[in-house]
C-alpha cells in the first residue's frame, strides 16, 4: 500500500472520529467511580475471557485454511493462524488493512497469488455479516420487548431525522456520476492493462469460489458459529469481573455482541469508542448504568486489544524469523 498525504490524512481523520465518540461517550461521567471498578476488577474472569476471544481466532484460521485447501493451497495452519493475528494487529493501526495485510503474510509465506486470499478473506467475510445478520434477527425475535424502546428512539428516530434532510436528487445525480467514473476507469485500465486484469479476474474468481468447493461444509459452519460463540462467551465471563454486571445472564452478552459486531464494523481503528458506547448501550436495556457499562466496555476492549498487541507481535516475529531463516 502507497502512503501520501490524502490517505494519512483519512486515518487520521478516522482516528479522531473514535477518538471523539470516546470523549462523548465519557463525557459527564464520573471517571473516578470507573476507574475505581477497573482497578478492583477480576482479573481472572479477564483473562478467561480473553482467553474465549484467542479460541474465536484459531477457529477464524482453521475456517480460512478449509477455504484455501479447497481451491488446491496447502497453507498450514500456523501460517494461517499467525496471518490472522498480524491481520488483527495491522487493523489497530489502520481500519481494513489488516484483510490485505494478512493475504500478504500468506502470499509471502506459501506463494498463494494475492488475489485469491483476498477473494477467500471476502467470502469468509461475507459469513460474518450473515452471522451478523442471524444474530441481530435472533436478538429481534427472542428479545423484542428489551431492545425495541431502544432501536425505535435510539437509532429509527435518528435515522429518520437525518434522512429528512438528504437532498436524494444531488445523491441520485451523485451515484450515477460515480458508477459511470469506475466504469470508465474499468474500461481504460482493462485496455492498458488487459492481461493483468484477466489475471486478477481469475485469482478473485478462485478465491470466491472456494466456498462452493469444500468437501466439508458442515465443519466450515460449525466454525463459523463457533467464532461467534466463543465471542459471545468472552462478553459472559467478562461480566463477572465487575459487581455491577455479574449478576448478568447469558442473553445480555448475546446482546452486546451484536451491538459491538455493528460498532466493530464501523472504519475507525480498533473500534475505538464506538465499541465503547454501544456495548455501554447494550449493558443499560439490561438495567445497567451507563456509567457501569462504560467501565465493563473498557475492560473488556482494553483485554482484546492487548491480546492483540502480545500475540499479534509475537505472531509478527515468528514469520519474520522463518522469512530470514528461509533467506
Amino acid at each position: 500500500m502507497i502512503f501520501d498525504l490524502k490517505t494519512a490524512l483519512k486515518y487520521i481523520i478516522l482516528f479522531l472520529i473514535g477518538i471523539g465518540v470516546l470523549y462523548l461517550a465519557f463525557r459527564g461521567q464520573d471517571l473516578g467511580k470507573i476507574w475505581q471498578e477497573i482497578k478492583t476488577a477480576n482479573y481472572f474472569w479477564v483473562i478467561t475471557s480473553a482467553f474465549a476471544v484467542w479460541i474465536a481466532h484459531v477457529l477464524r484460521a482453521l475456517r480460512w485454511q478449509m477455504l484455501y485447501k479447497s481451491i488446491h493451497y496447502k497453507v498450514s495452519f500456523w501460517n494461517a493462524y499467525h496471518a490472522v493475528m498480524i491481520g488483527y494487529l495491522a487493523n489497530l493501526a489502520l481500519p481494513r488493512f489488516g484483510e490485505i495485510g494478512r493475504c500478504s503474510v500468506i502470499h509471502k509465506a506459501e506463494k498463494v497469488p494475492m488475489f485469491a486470499s483476498i477473494g477467500t478473506v471476502i467470502t469468509e467475510r461475507l459469513f460474518d455479516v450473515l452471522m451478523l445478520f442471524l444474530t441481530s434477527l435472533a436478538m429481534l425475535v427472542f428479545q423484542y420487548d428489551i431492545v425495541a424502546d431502544f432501536l425505535y428512539q435510539t437509532i429509527y428516530l435518528n435515522l429518520v431525522k437525518k434522512l429528512s434532510t438528504i437532498n436524494y436528487l444531488w445523491l441520485v445525480g451523485l451515484g450515477i456520476i460515480i458508477l459511470l467514473l469506475i466504469a470508465v476507469a474499468i474500461y481504460f485500465l482493462r485496455q492498458k492493462f488487459s492481461k493483468k486484469f484477466l489475471r486478477i479476474f481469475v485469482s478473485l474468481r478462485q478465491g470466491f469460489g472456494s466456498y462452493s468447493k469444500l468437501k466439508e461444509k458442515g465443519l466450515f459452519l460449525t466454525y463459523t458459529i463457533g467464532i461467534w460463540l466463543f465471542y459471545s462467551l468472552s462478553m459472559y465471563f467478562a461480566f463477572s469481573s465487575i459487581q455491577a454486571t455479574s449478576g448478568l445472564h447469558f442473553n445480555a452478552a448475546f446482546t452486546a455482541i451484536v451491538f459491538s459486531g455493528f460498532a466493530m464494523a464501523a472504519p475507525v481503528q480498533g473500534g475505538i469508542g464506538v465499541f465503547h458506547w454501544m456495548v455501554a448501550q447494550s449493558l443499560v436495556l439490561y438495567g445497567i448504568s451507563f456509567k457501569d457499562g462504560l467501565a465493563y466496555s473498557t475492560i473488556i476492549h482494553s483485554s482484546q486489544v492487548l491480546l492483540i498487541l502480545i500475540l499479534g507481535c509475537l505472531s509478527l516475529m515468528l514469520i519474520l524469523f522463518k522469512k530470514q531463516k528461509g533467506n
